[in-house]
């Protein structure tokens, strides 16, 4: 079945994109969740009119993107944890741990969205990334404090 992606679907195509999937597919999961309309004529012609406010729309996600990485960059988060001897933590610095960090500051980034190979384990600063629409990435600094 031919459809018509309305919204980016990670490994299958972008926002405006006519691609090919089975029907069972784009039956009961891309068009009733809003993802996709299926490519007739009509659709067709609608998606040659709609491709103007799509490129606008997908200019405005990356300049919105763009300034909240850059929003990210300038924000720095400390977390205070208990460590024992040789400066090692008890615990572990997790995205969730950030998350908090940063809604604390006003900043709302979904914990999913942070890249953390693994746990920060160690006292000091550290550079995460956070995943962002359209492709940018931003950073974020998490300075890991010991606790008084």
């Amino acid at each position: 079945m031919k459809i018509i992606l309305k919204d980016d679907v990670q490994f299958l195509g972008n926002m405006g994109d006519m691609v090919s999937v089975s029907d069972g597919y784009a039956r009961n999961y891309l068009i009733p969740k809003g993802l996709a309309i299926e490519a007739s004529t009509k659709n067709v012609k609608a998606l040659e009119h709609e491709r103007v406010q799509i490129a606008r729309k997908v200019a405005r996600v990356q300049n919105d993107a763009e300034s909240f990485a850059a929003k990210l960059k300038k924000t720095s988060v400390t977390i205070s944890r208990k460590v024992g001897e040789q400066e090692k933590l008890y615990g572990s610095v997790t995205a969730k741990d950030i998350e908090e960090a940063l809604a604390e500051q006003g900043v709302s980034v979904d914990r999913k969205k942070i890249v953390l190979e693994e746990p920060i384990k160690d006292i000091g600063t550290s550079t995460v990334k956070v995943k962002l629409p359209a492709g940018i990435v931003g950073e974020v600094a998490v300075n890991v404090v010991a606790e008084e």
